[in-house]
């Protein structure tokens, strides 16, 4: 379940308010967040016809709502940790593509349990300009139930000047270290390619609605 959260909470995140998805400026990482967040729920809200028929598309709409704000290669990589030292790169490039699929069919699961939750996000806060890491805070209100805090840590490209989101923490635990946790083991013993075999099968189930938790 505290996986599932982590999963709801970055949807919460990262999905436009009225600005298509041309006009947000990735320069601006608070701004970025909320307006992502506002243009995926929408779509969310229009396509719910869509989504009934065929859960799947839910899919589509992480990749072109939510994905071009992740970056998934800089996370595969936290992922890998030391483990990316001694594998071949042509093999990393492929734990990378994997890792971004069972991303995308993680949060489509996920959003299967959405139901119009409330987000709060903390005031904005100066960034310093010689940092290339900042996090934006937010509160998942979901009553009666207590509020969710969740902290999305961001990256920037220090060519362009871009963020995008890495990490998430859901109440102290950061979504990456989980995931370095949970396969270190098979990392190191049956290499990444292994690793990367079990993403894809993971990114190729169906996406199915479950009961509300």
């Amino acid at each position: 379940m505290m996986l599932k959260k982590f999963f709801t909470l970055l949807f919460a995140l990262l999905l436009p308010t009225a600005v298509s998805a041309a006009e947000i400026d990735k320069t601006q990482p608070y701004q970025m967040m909320t307006s992502v967040a506002d243009i995926a729920f929408e779509r969310l809200k229009a396509e719910q016809d869509i989504i009934k028929q065929d859960p799947n598309h839910l899919k589509t709409i992480v990749d072109e709502e939510l994905m071009p704000y992740v970056n998934y290669k800089y996370a595969a990589l936290k992922v890998l940790g030391p483990n990316v030292k001694k594998a071949k790169r042509a093999d990393v490039m492929t734990f990378m593509e994997s890792f971004r699929g069972y991303l995308i069919a993680s949060y489509a699961q996920v959003l299967t349990q959405y139901t119009d939750q409330e987000l709060e996000f903390e005031p904005e806060q100066a960034i310093d300009a010689s940092k290339s890491i900042t996090s934006v805070k937010v509160d998942i209100v979901d009553a009666p139930r207590p509020n969710i805090k969740l902290e999305f840590k961001l990256r920037k490209n220090k060519k362009n000047g871009e963020w995008q989101v890495f990490d998430m923490i859901a109440e102290g635990i950061s979504l990456l270290s989980s995931k370095q946790s949970e396969w270190s083991g098979k990392l190191r013993q049956e290499g990444v390619l292994s690793v990367a075999k079990d993403l894809d099968a993971l990114a190729a189930q169906p996406i199915r609605f479950e009961a509300k938790q």
